[in-house]
């Protein structure tokens, strides 16, 4: 039998709100919500366990999809789930921490400090000594594992929470899957768009803005987010999202001749049809399970009549494997959809993926129709980006977020 078909979550549950009640006592707790499945069911198992000794808050931190902190907080303020909750307003102070960082882990951190010193902050106002966050497996084996540094991992690093920010941490789901966690969203009667939603990493869009993070790039993301969000949702994929990157190349970049022979060799096309492109800006990679930074590949292929080449997924993977087996310092390979002929200050990737774990994931195979639909929707209604590509790589060797 799998894990999953031996789990049981009522008797979790059961077993949880017994051991978190154990664990605080009449302690006051917080918790912070992103309205992600993994928060939302910590904060209902704890609600359930110490009713109004938990506060909880949704750190609003600029990175989250337009209105969404005021739409969870009002979900979860209501029935059926009855968690009355705060929003606090932190986008200025957040995006003064990130301005002008471009490293993937750099930021990484900088959003895990800042994160931590305004929980710290709301926990000693609100008199709680105990911060519960639903930290759950799979981000303590990547951290742990060194493919990248998931900003609610603490303890599990060396960092003791309650010398550097006042509180000590309880973690109720850390030993769950995140199909366990939906097991146990269900159980608990949180709505299927909690249960079922797609995971949102905590930093939130700051690690699917590539590079530098600026105002207008975020915003243009938050679009692209919206458009990619509706326009997929009928594929049913474990989880699908947009990236946006500066529309930089590498100046005299070696390679690019081999891989368009390559891409032109393997496709069947001649190599005046295909066209390559390495950016600026490296992704996060993981070889041997440990995280590597790596380029990021554009490739276009055009018809004889100026059109886009439309590959099947099932190629284009085949393709991707065989251009990093041949340069290994590639981590992301990305096929272009739509195209304009005009540079546009930005380029939007669009990722989907079919997984069980989100320890590995594969590249779901979206009918061309949905990605060319959604595509010309992306250039319509963002007019800084002049290009939109899908993202052809699973896990490894990409990670599934770009940072």
């Amino acid at each position: 039998m799998t894990l999953l078909e031996t789990f049981d979550p009522k008797a979790f549950v059961e077993a949880e709100i017994k051991e978190i009640r154990k664990s605080l006592g009449n302690e006051k707790a917080l918790v912070a919500v992103s309205g992600g499945v993994d928060s939302t069911t910590c904060a209902v198992l704890t609600h359930k366990a110490i009713g109004e000794n938990l506060v909880c808050a949704i750190l609003d931190d600029a990175f989250m999809r337009e209105g969404e902190p005021e739409r969870v907080a009002d979900a979860l303020s209501k029935p059926p789930l009855s968690v009355p909750t705060k929003v606090i307003n932190v986008r200025e102070l957040f995006l003064q921490a990130m301005k002008g960082l471009r490293d993937a882990e750099e930021k990484r951190k900088v959003f895990r400090e800042t994160f931590y010193k305004v929980l710290g902050e709301t926990a000693k106002k609100e008199g709680c000594k105990v911060l519960v966050q639903g930290t759950i497996r799979a981000d303590v084996v990547e951290t742990v594992g060194g493919v990248k540094t998931q900003h609610n991992v603490l303890e599990q690093m060396g960092i003791n929470p309650m010398e550097r920010y006042g509180f000590k941490v309880v973690e109720p789901l850390v030993s769950l899957f995140k199909e366990q966690v939906r097991m146990v969203a269900r159980h608990l009667g949180l709505p299927s768009e909690v249960s079922e939603r797609q995971p949102f990493p905590g930093p939130g869009l700051s690690v699917r803005v590539v590079g530098e993070i600026r105002r207008d790039k975020l915003e243009t993301l938050k679009k692209g987010t919206a458009i990619v969000e509706r326009g997929f949702v009928q594929h049913k994929s474990s989880q699908c999202f947009t990236v946006i990157i500066d529309n930089e190349e590498v100046e005299q970049p070696s390679g690019t001749a081999h891989i368009r022979e390559t891409v032109a060799r393997l496709l069947n096309v001649p190599s005046r049809n295909v066209h390559v492109k390495i950016f600026r800006d490296k992704a996060t990679g993981v070889e041997g399970g440990k995280r590597r930074y790596g380029e990021i590949v554009g490739v276009k292929v055009q018809t004889m009549n100026r059109g886009i080449h439309q590959v099947t997924v099932q190629n284009l993977v085949s393709l991707q494997a065989k251009i990093i087996a041949e340069r290994p310092v590639v981590t992301r390979v990305f096929y272009v959809v739509r195209d304009l002929a005009e540079k546009k200050p930005y380029v939007v990737g669009v990722r989907s993926v079919e997984t069980r774990d989100f320890l590995t994931a594969k590249v779901s195979e979206i009918p061309w129709t949905t990605l060319d639909k959604v595509a010309e929707e992306i250039i319509k209604e963002c007019p800084d980006v002049s290009t939109v590509y899908y993202d052809v790589t699973p896990k490894p060797p990409a990670t599934i977020e770009m940072e």
